[in-house]
This record gives C-alpha cells, sequence and structure tokens, in this order.
C-alpha cells in the first residue's frame, strides 16, 4: 500500500507543478502581449512627419499634400479627392478593433488639426492609396501575342493530383477569377449517352470525367470576370472528325459572338489582345485532313477578321438568324430557325473546314529535331515543350529559342513526374521568351507564388508585355542570353519598417502556445541566376507588432525578369511558421513608402495582414 500512497502524492505534486508553470507562462504572455503594444515607430517615419509637418505635432492638408508629391512621387488630380482618401482612411479605420481607441471623427481631427504621427503611420499602411503596384493597365497593348507573356493553366480542369483526381469546371472558374487568361482542355470521345459525345478528362489514367459543355459555358461565363483581354482554350485534341464536328457546333453555340473567327488561310502575325478584347480563341493543331491539303480558297476579308467565301460555316458565325438565336431575341421567326437548319446541313458536309475554322493559334508539330522545330516558317504557330525538352533545348538552341518566341509562341507545361501537379520554376520559360508557361493552379507552392507575381503587373489582366530585349534582336544579329555575365543595370533597395494586422486575422495561439510569435521577414529576388539572392531580417521577439527597421540592397543585372519575393515567418525552434507572403514584379514597383498586404499559401490575400516596406530604384549608365 506505501508505494501506492507515494505514486498518487507524486501525481499530485507533478500536477501542481504544471497548474504553478501555467500560470507563470500566462503572466509571462500577459506581460509580453502589453509591451509588445508600445512599440516605437522607425526613426525614418519620424524624421519624414517632421520634415513635412514643419516641425509640428500635427501634419495638415496642404503639408501632407506635398509629402505625397514630393516624397512618394504621386500625384492627386484635386483638392477634394484627397480629402476623400483621408475620409476613407478614418472611416475604415474607425471600423478596425485595433484602433477603436483612437479619434475617428474626420472632420474635427483633419480638418481642424491634421494627421497625428500615428496617423501619419496608419495612412501609409493604407493599401487603397499606397499600393505597391500600379492597378491599371499601362502596357501597350496593341503588339502582335506573340510579345506578351500569358497566365497560363495546365489541365486547367484536374482538382488535384494528375492521376486520380477529379476532373470539374470549379477549377477553370476559379482560374479565370485569379487572371488566367489560357485554360487548357483535354477532349476524348466520350461512350457514355450524353448527346455531345464528348468529355474532358486527362486521358489514360484514373482521373474522373467532366461534361465538356459544362466547361465551356463556365468558360463563356466567368472569361472576362478578371479582364477583358482575350481568353484562349488550347486543347488537347484526341476527337474524330465527327466528335471535332460536335465540338465546333457546342463552341458556337455557346460562345456565340464571343468566338473569334480567324481569317481562312493560317496567321503570317498574331493579332494584338487589345484587337481581340472579349474575345474566345482557339488554339490546337489543325485536323490531319486539313494539313494535307492545300486546296483551301482565299478571299477578301470580312468583319470580326473573317473571310467570306463560299465556306458557309463563316456566313453562318456572321448572319442575323443566328445572332437572333444566340441572344434570345424574341424577333427571331421560324424563317431564322430554318436557315439554321439549312445552313447546318450544308456544313454537315464540310466537317474539316468547320473544326478548322476555329483555330486561331495553329499547334504545330512537335516530332523531329529541335532545330527543326524551331525554323522559321512564314506562317506563325504555336509548339509545345515539357519543361524538361525545355531545358534541354536551352543548353543547345538558346538563341534558336528566342527568335523563335520573337514571332511565334511557346508554351511550357511541366514534366509527366509532376504527378501531385507541382510545378517547375518560370522563368525556366520567361528568359526564353516563352509565352505561355502552364502552371497547375491547384499545384500550390513557391513556383505558383512567383506566377501569381509575375501576373500581378500590368493591372493584373494576363498579359505582360515581354522586355523589348527578347522581343528584337540585338546587333550583330545576336540575341539576348541569359547565361551570359552581364553589368549591373540597376540598384534596388528594400526596406522593411513593420508589419500590423496579424491579430486580426489569427487566433491568440496560432503561433505560440504562451507567448507572442517572434516574427522575421525574407526579401528574396527570383529572376535570372545572377540576380538571384536570399537575405532576411532578424527575428523580432514576443511581439504581434513587429518593428525591423531594416534595408537591404539587391544589384540587379536584367530587373525586367527580376521578382521580389517576401515571406514572413515564426522563428520556432524547429519548423518555422508561416505568417504571409507575397511576390512583386520589381520593374512595376512604386517608389516611396508603400503598403504591401500579405497573402496565404494558396495566393489568397489576407484581410488585414500588411508590412510598411519603402522602395528605392537608382538605374546604372553603362555606357
Amino acid at each position: 500500500m506505501k508505494p501506492e500512497k507515494n505514486r498518487g502524492s507524486f501525481t499530485k505534486r507533478r500536477v501542481k507543478m504544471k497548474i504553478e508553470s501555467f500560470k507563470i507562462k500566462m503572466l509571462n504572455f500577459l506581460t509580453k502581449k502589453d509591451k509588445a503594444c508600445r512599440e516605437e515607430h522607425p526613426m525614418d517615419l519620424k524624421e519624414v512627419f517632421s520634415k513635412f509637418a514643419e516641425g509640428g505635432s500635427q501634419m495638415n492638408k496642404d503639408q501632407l499634400l506635398r509629402f505625397i508629391e514630393e516624397q512618394q512621387g504621386d500625384s492627386i488630380s484635386a483638392e477634394e479627392d484627397l480629402d476623400k482618401i483621408v475620409e476613407d482612411f478614418f472611416v475604415a479605420r474607425s471600423c478596425s478593433s485595433s484602433s477603436k481607441t483612437r479619434s475617428a471623427k474626420f472632420p474635427d481631427v483633419y480638418s481642424k488639426e491634421g494627421l497625428t504621427l500615428n496617423d501619419f503611420v496608419d495612412f501609409l499602411l493604407l493599401h487603397d492609396f499606397n499600393a505597391a503596384l500600379n492597378d491599371k493597365v499601362h502596357h501597350d497593348m496593341n503588339a502582335p501575342m506573340s510579345h506578351y507573356f500569358m497566365y497560363t493553366g495546365h489541365n486547367s480542369y484536374l482538382t488535384g493530383n494528375q492521376i486520380t483526381s477529379e476532373s470539374s469546371d470549379a477549377p477553370i472558374i476559379e482560374a479565370l477569377k485569379q487572371g488566367v487568361r489560357v485554360i487548357e482542355l483535354d477532349l476524348w470521345p466520350s461512350k457514355s449517352a450524353t448527346k455531345d459525345g464528348i468529355k474532358v478528362v486527362h486521358g489514360r489514367t484514373f482521373t474522373s470525367p467532366v461534361a465538356v459543355r459544362k466547361c465551356l459555358q463556365s468558360i463563356k461565363e466567368y472569361a472576362f470576370y478578371k479582364s477583358d483581354y482575350p481568353v484562349i482554350l488550347t486543347l488537347e485534341d484526341h476527337l474524330k472528325p465527327k466528335h471535332q464536328d460536335k465540338f465546333a457546333e457546342m463552341a458556337f453555340e455557346i460562345f456565340g459572338e464571343m468566338l473569334y473567327c480567324p481569317p481562312t488561310e493560317p496567321l503570317t502575325e498574331f493579332p494584338s489582345p487589345e484587337s481581340l478584347k472579349k474575345q474566345i480563341i482557339i488554339s490546337t493543331k489543325p485536323p490531319k485532313e486539313y494539313q494535307q491539303s492545300d486546296s483551301i480558297s482565299k478571299s477578301k476579308a470580312g468583319p470580326n477578321g473573317c473571310e467570306n467565301p463560299e465556306e458557309q460555316f463563316l456566313e453562318l458565325k456572321l448572319s442575323d438568324s443566328v445572332s437572333k438565336m444566340i441572344t434570345g431575341d424574341k424577333n427571331a421567326s421560324g424563317a431564322d430557325r430554318e436557315n439554321i437548319n439549312t445552313t447546318n446541313s450544308i456544313l454537315n458536309k464540310q466537317v474539316v473546314l468547320r473544326y478548322k475554322h476555329l483555330i486561331t493559334i495553329h499547334g504545330g508539330k512537335s516530332k523531329g529535331s529541335i532545330k527543326d522545330q524551331l525554323k522559321d516558317d512564314t506562317k506563325v504557330k504555336r509548339l509545345s515543350l515539357s519543361e524538361k525538352k525545355l531545358k534541354s533545348a536551352s543548353e543547345s538552341h538558346g538563341a534558336d529559342l528566342i527568335r523563335f518566341t520573337q514571332k511565334n509562341i511557346l508554351r511550357v507545361y511541366p514534366k509527366g513526374e509532376r504527378v501531385k501537379s507541382s510545378n517547375f520554376r518560370p522563368h525556366l520559360g520567361w528568359m526564353y521568351g516563352a509565352q505561355m508557361v502552364a502552371f497547375n493552379m491547384q499545384g500550390h507552392g513557391k513556383s505558383l507564388r512567383l506566377m501569381q507575381g509575375m501576373f500581378r503587373a500590368n493591372g493584373g489582366c494576363g498579359y505582360v508585355k515581354k522586355p523589348e530585349f527578347i522581343i528584337r534582336t540585338l546587333p550583330n544579329d545576336e540575341v539576348f542570353d541569359p547565361k551570359k555575365p552581364l553589368p549591373v543595370k540597376q540598384i534596388l533597395r528594400v526596406k522593411v519598417y513593420k508589419g500590423d494586422g496579424w491579430r486580426l486575422d489569427f487566433s491568440p495561439t496560432h503561433f505560440d502556445r504562451f507567448s507572442p510569435p517572434d516574427f522575421y521577414t525574407k526579401v528574396c529576388i527570383v529572376g535570372v541566376p545572377a540576380d538571384c539572392v536570399k537575405k532576411r531580417t532578424v527575428a523580432k521577439m514576443d511581439t504581434w507588432y513587429p518593428v525591423w527597421d531594416e534595408e537591404f540592397k539587391f544589384d540587379l543585372r536584367v530587373p525586367e525578369l527580376a521578382l521580389l519575393r517576401i515571406e514572413v515567418k515564426d522563428e520556432d525552434k524547429g519548423k518555422d511558421d508561416f505568417a504571409g507572403q507575397t511576390c512583386l514584379p520589381v520593374t512595376e514597383l512604386r517608389q516611396g513608402f508603400r503598403s504591401v498586404p500579405l497573402f496565404d499559401p494558396k495566393g489568397k490575400k489576407l484581410k488585414s495582414v500588411k508590412l510598411l516596406m519603402r522602395f528605392k530604384i537608382e538605374t546604372i549608365n553603362n555606357l
């Protein structure tokens, strides 16, 4: 019995010790939390406030306007606009639980007294006005499509891995909402009793299919949700002629006037994104029957880029009867229906021509040597290479790749071994001018974050103008060589001041159970190999409101392809906890003090978390 009493006594002592330890940790946690709220503002912010407030304790309207124009390099069109911006700022801050103790009375505080230092710092964190990137389309959109990087998806219908996941229109919808402009569909004949007889599925795998009609209807509904610039459907076609004809009928029925109708002959130059706004474009290999025939006649071009020979499909495309039927016009008569039925009867005799006339961007042959595939031709085309083949080609035919992409379109897709839908580093394609670097949008990770970062450029429209040195041939018939040693072209200085918002977006025990987080920030450049570098701040211990006040310098040789990758983590003894990330194109950065919102691992914007940073760019004259 004695040993049992000893065990019971020992157990009680352990419980008592754990309770005391818990009390100490909680007291320590509360003490640290109170201390964290008393972090001071960085010296730079105090100095710039004092400078423009002319030594006063408040900054008035005229002083704030001068700060915006002189320090930030921004412009305000009218005094009323500035009033509205600041008023919106006070209203937004009054809605924040972390700022309820501060005054939010706009007329009294701003009009009569001005902004305090605390107000000023919070104003700098206002993303709607102090964003790091321009949210408008500002690139020249009138060049041929081959002059742009395009936000491109791979196997866009898959919800998960490449072998056993389900196919659905849901990932297509999500991709279009994010601004993706190139959607891939794999078309196969369907043995089911559906009237269409076509399914979308990753062939020769255990993935489940989805009806092609459902995919096309979702594409129509969401194609221009984020951007008005053209959506391109790249088709991996495993259909027989009768199914190709059925797909053509379906595409025209669903898309109507959205469907771009190309000229009869293959293009010698691609049209511009500007000229194709609100249009859906088809890209695939032409039918074999068409490739073997040179008997297609030429004729005068008509509306919408179409030609009007005897080929009745184009007359159908442009006819008033069809337009009435598609738009549900109540004035559509029996004669209109009869016209359509008659024309359909004629078209059924022209299966190959009908499907062929959907194709704007012709897929080229992927057989033969890489040298043969990259040969120049009078007709423009799209060539698809796996990441493996591109890497191999870049080592032996780098110059040929760039020359090819100056006129044609190159699509690069993940290697077959990426069964978990992971992705490769996109710069592998961008450095050689590849317009379509096709990514698994469900394959979340660092590579996809780089892709998302690149296409935050140009207002997030899904088209980014390629650097001029990739588009044009250099003197002496040379082309850009990303492996060649290059001089420093720009110096980027990035200063990380402070972070805020974690207390609003995360639970008190999300990072550490008994103490506030120990945040640090990683600041990296990803681009051509010579520009890639990683840096980080120190960890700020036990605070939800970290103030780092650290500056980093980056020497950039090819800033046009450089991305600034930012990630915040909570330092732990084991694996550090993720606390937010973003990726920004360097050439798009707005200089000055900027608010930088952070995103979750999948690229979804966190509601409140943001960093206050400053960007300075110095261009080096190497002449």
